[in-house]
């Protein structure tokens, strides 16, 4: 299998790149991977801090809705995926560095989300899509980053914000142009690398302890709504409506329904 990352160590800081053209949507198989790479650097020596980023028009489009359209029976392997995914960073033992541009959508929610610091480019932009492609799931991770309200209106009405806007409101560290994002990024893990490795290990363990509530819980939760959004007949449509570029007919599915 040909892996939608790529992966080098120098320094103490591992980079994580993810390359899955021709906007970084992850498949079933994909999703597993990357949740085994990010745990696997965790447990290196070598490396003391990750930076997690990718090429490309954006960061991450989340999950291939191509794939979940031909393959419906795979939303319960990678809503795993999702899972290991974002446990895999947010528990992972050492600092993850997740850096964005473009698009930040779906499970690219979750990666930054579950992230210890957020670096983003001043053309990036955060969505949940979920309501308009037949799912559920992210809000979980989007609080991790947002207020409640901000949360709930970006959800029900399917509208990112602004890089501006999610800097305003504290979730991403800094704002740079495009062309500095990886520096910036590299600038901070280096600061991280430099500090004692046992130390720093043991402050993500303490960090992660004291957050309020249990993430992992929380988007378990939510999955479980994904299921039951994919048994409906409008969820199958939106995935249907998307992989034929046209808008979701509901009236029509409805009727199909009935009938």
């Amino acid at each position: 299998m040909s892996l939608p990352f790529k992966t080098t160590i120098d320094e103490g800081i591992a980079e994580l790149v993810i390359d899955r053209p021709p906007v970084n949507a992850l498949n079933d198989a994909g999703w597993h991977a990357l949740a085994d790479e990010i745990a696997r650097l965790g447990y290196l020596p070598a490396v003391r801090v990750i930076v997690l980023r990718a090429e490309g028009r954006g960061f991450c489009a989340g999950v291939d809705i191509k794939e979940l359209d031909a393959q419906p029976e795979k939303i319960i392997s990678v809503n795993a995926g999702n899972y290991r995914s974002f446990e895999a960073v947010h528990r992972n033992p050492l600092p993850v560095i997740v850096a964005v541009h473009g698009f930040v959508l779906g499970g690219g929610i979750g990666l930054a989300g579950a992230a210890d610091i957020v670096i983003a480019a001043d053309d990036a932009t955060f969505g949940v899509p979920e309501v308009d492609r037949g799912a559920m799931g992210g809000g979980a991770h989007l609080q991790r980053l947002f207020p409640v309200q901000k949360v709930r209106m970006m959800y029900f009405t399917g509208e990112p914000i602004t890089a501006a806007e999610a800097h305003r409101l504290g979730a991403v560290e800094a704002m740079v142009p495009r062309n500095q994002l990886r520096d910036t990024a590299m600038t901070i893990a280096k600061k991280i690398a430099s500090k004692s490795s046992p130390m720093i290990r043991l402050a993500k363990e303490s960090l992660n302890g004291i957050e309020d509530g249990n993430l992992e819980a929380k988007y378990r939760w939510e999955q479980g709504f994904t299921l039951q959004a994919y048994s409906t007949k409008d969820s199958a449509e939106t995935r249907r409506a998307f992989v034929e570029k046209r808008e979701a007919d509901f009236a029509s599915a409805k009727k199909a329904a009935g009938s």
